[in-house]
């Protein structure tokens, strides 16, 4: 259950949900304002600050004649925290392909960047992080080991020295956790991903990018078959989802 500190924040988040549900099409209009105003519970100042956050992610189109229609996918912010959270409900197997794919097109080459440009301070967050992951695979319920991992690739996105590849990694936080939380239910699979992220950080530090490239890519294939084998994931939904 998401919590939201304002009503507008609440009206974002439920039109939202129903846009990525698919209760308007793409080209419908969405209802006159002071009836949806009246159908959600709040006053039209609300509604409207609401639509220009949806306007602003890329799913509303306002114009004076033809009213506020929603625009179909193509169009949306899918990099945007709440469209991957909409997204993750609605089509969970999408968003598993989606990023599984984005992941091995980005983080292998991020690597090898990361073993021509890190400097020491680089090295020692990769380190801490895995430090991170180490003590929490070893504590009781695994607790802190998604968000752990999370904050490796994270680190491993900065070390490359691209700030555009660092701010992808904060931007697909949630879709990265999403992917972390069904590949770590498998049996076996904390333990085994732990000496891979190790060669990861060991490659970056030796500057050898060949080997940094393929330690991620090794990651990357572990983890989709990890989601395939996962308790936590129907494997007969799963399809070409990673």
């Amino acid at each position: 259950m998401v919590h939201f500190p304002t009503t507008q924040q609440r009206v974002v988040d439920e039109l939202g949900r129903r846009i990525v549900e698919g209760a308007w099409e793409p080209g419908d209009p969405l209802p006159v304002e002071d009836a949806l105003a009246a159908r959600i519970g709040v006053s039209r100042g609300v509604l409207r600050e609401a639509v220009k956050a949806l306007v602003a992610k890329g799913m509303l189109r306002v114009r004076p004649r033809t009213g506020t229609r929603v625009l179909p996918p193509e169009h949306w912010n899918h990099l945007d925290r709440d469209v991957l959270r909409w997204k993750q409900a609605g089509d969970a197997t999408a968003l598993l392909r989606d990023t599984g794919e984005l992941r091995r097109i980005v983080e292998p080459e991020a690597a090898r960047l990361a073993a021509g440009r890190a400097g020491p301070d680089d090295v020692r967050v990769l380190y801490a992080s895995l430090a991170s992951m180490e003590a929490a695979a070893a504590a009781p319920g695994r607790s802190g080991y998604v968000e752990a991992d999370i904050a490796f690739h994270r680190a491993l996105l900065d070390a490359s020295g691209n700030r555009l590849l660092g701010s992808l990694g904060r931007a697909v936080e949630i879709a990265l956790e999403h992917s972390f939380l069904i590949s770590t239910q498998t049996p076996g699979a904390v333990e085994a991903s732990l000496p891979g992220h190790r060669a990861v950080v060991r490659a970056v530090e030796a500057r050898d990018p060949a080997a940094a490239s393929a330690a991620v890519l090794a990651l990357i294939e572990a983890a989709e078959r990890e989601i395939a084998q996962s308790p936590g994931w129907p494997s007969d939904t799963l399809g070409g989802a990673v």
